[in-house]
């Protein structure tokens, strides 16, 4: 190999490292921006429902002595068998409630992050 070709050799690696740096430099500093943002929205929205739970909870329980009253006189049968019932009542709703809720919370995604990385992608193989 000659003097010239392993310079341009060189030249071009140099290129190819210094375009995949800049390509990271930019998805490090987009995903750093979304990350400021997010922990904004997620701080704010945990305000948000830990107020609103607490809330819910004293409701929950308000109704849950009310229940309590109204299957005691309905079905003419003691506390424990009241408690017993709302119980049962309680697991299930809770096994819905959090089956449910595993299926909605898998992994968060950020969009801006993913159309960087298609659009680099691109770029980098050249598809328009």
């Amino acid at each position: 190999m000659a003097s010239s070709e392993r310079k341009k050799g060189i030249g071009a690696a140099a290129r190819v490292t210094a375009l995949a740096s800049s390509v990271m430099d930019l998805h490090i500093r987009i995903a750093l921006q979304e990350m400021d943002r997010e922990k904004r929205r997620l701080i704010s929205g945990g305000i948000f429902l830990a107020t609103g739970g607490i809330l819910m909870l004293l409701a929950l329980v308000g109704s849950e002595l009310f229940l309590g009253f109204w299957i005691m006189d309905l079905l003419e049968i003691g506390i424990k068998s009241t408690i017993l019932i709302l119980v049962f009542i309680n697991l299930v709703l809770a096994g819905m409630s959090l089956r449910i809720g595993g299926y909605l919370a898998k992994g968060p995604y950020l969009p801006e992050t993913l159309e960087g990385i298609t659009k680099t992608t691109k770029a980098v193989l050249g598809k328009n």
